[in-house]
């Protein structure tokens, strides 16, 4: 029995987006086998231990190298092997020149830097979404100006800058009430237990960073779509709705805004690997030890291995945000889904 159209769609979807993961992973696995070898042409894990006292000759180095794959005594070919097949037998990235897990690092540090990313981006982009589609539908009137006028003020205030007024109002919040419902810095409490007691705890520490994100953020989202909805809505087949007889706001809710949500989808899809690894000033600022402070310390301490690991994630990330984006495109356009 043949299936239908509608039965079809669900399963063609499902293989395209099967193929465009697996053309994805390959990119991967080369993407990250490439960093690898550019690793080691400007890295050198033995400056960790260069200016000990007492000092270490280049035997005792390579004594305390070897062991974990980081000596440059060994063939580089050979060293690579032994990475990459550690990663395909055991799943096991390595460890950096002080002999930390490269595996626990990445596992507790992209968690810590999802709480903060994934909330603010998701808050920024409806927030951002809401006030382009308000604004546009509201061309050159007040609540346009007034719109434009403030995302412009946002987008010019240093990240900086932004998150020290944060602080500032959050710490005289916190004076004036007597007890701390803001934590600037950290992540997380220790010794907290229970579930509501963590959970009050995270979201007082998540607050003040979440904010400082979202809002410089926004206006990005903001501009854009204002920009491609105006676009839309004076596109004929808008105009031909509203000879149809409707209302401005049935026009712009029922034809325009679909097509003009696809390119912010898809830039908040290709945004996210740079979210987590590009938010080193809001980690530093407020104490979070996420990817982006793993990112700078990897570079640091020439750790080749947590270098490699964080190329790695982020070219996870934006296979993962490629793939949202193609589905995406397909839920609001229709011609994509019949072809």
């Amino acid at each position: 029995m043949a299936l239908s159209h509608d039965e079809k769609e669900p399963a063609t979807l499902i293989r395209y987006l099967l193929r465009r993961a697996g053309g994805w992973l390959l990119m991967i696995v080369a993407a990250t086998n490439i960093t690898y070898f550019l690793a080691w042409g400007y890295l050198d894990p033995r400056n960790n231990y260069v200016g000990r006292r007492p000092p270490l000759s280049a035997e005792e180095i390579d004594q305390l190298l070897e062991p974990r794959n980081l000596s440059a005594s060994m063939p580089l070919v050979e060293r690579w092997w032994n990475w990459f097949s550690g990663i395909i037998l055991r799943w096991d990235w390595g460890v950096s020149p002080v002999n930390d897990s490269v595996n626990d690092q990445v596992a507790y540090r992209m968690w810590v830097s999802a709480e903060l990313v994934l909330g603010a981006t998701i808050i920024a982009t409806i927030l951002g979404v809401a006030i382009g589609v308000w604004t546009a539908s509201r061309q050159y009137k007040l609540a346009d100006r007034i719109g434009q006028a403030t995302s412009i003020i946002t987008m010019n205030i240093p990240l900086p800058v932004a998150a020290l007024g944060i602080v500032l109002i959050a710490i005289s919040i916190n004076q004036a009430v007597g007890q701390r419902l803001f934590f600037v810095t950290g992540s997380g409490s220790p010794g907290v237990t229970g579930f509501f007691p963590v959970l009050i705890d995270v979201l007082q520490h998540l607050l003040l960073p979440t904010i400082a994100l979202v809002f410089v953020q926004y206006s990005n989202y903001h501009f854009l779509q204002r920009s491609l909805l105006l676009d839309n809505i004076n596109a004929d087949f808008v105009r031909t709705a509203r000879a149809k007889g409707l209302t401005k706001a049935q026009a712009v809710r029922k034809h325009a805004l679909r097509p003009s949500l696809i390119p912010v989808a898809t830039q908040v899809a290709f945004s996210i690997p740079g979210i987590f690894t590009g938010a080193i000033l809001t980690e530093s600022i407020f104490g979070w030890n996420g990817m982006g402070q793993y990112f700078i310390q990897t570079i640091n301490n020439n750790d080749i291995h947590g270098v490699v690991a964080t190329a790695a994630f982020t070219a996870v990330l934006t296979a993962i945000g490629a793939v949202l984006s193609d589905a995406a495109v397909v839920v609001l356009d229709p011609r994509v889904r019949v072809s």
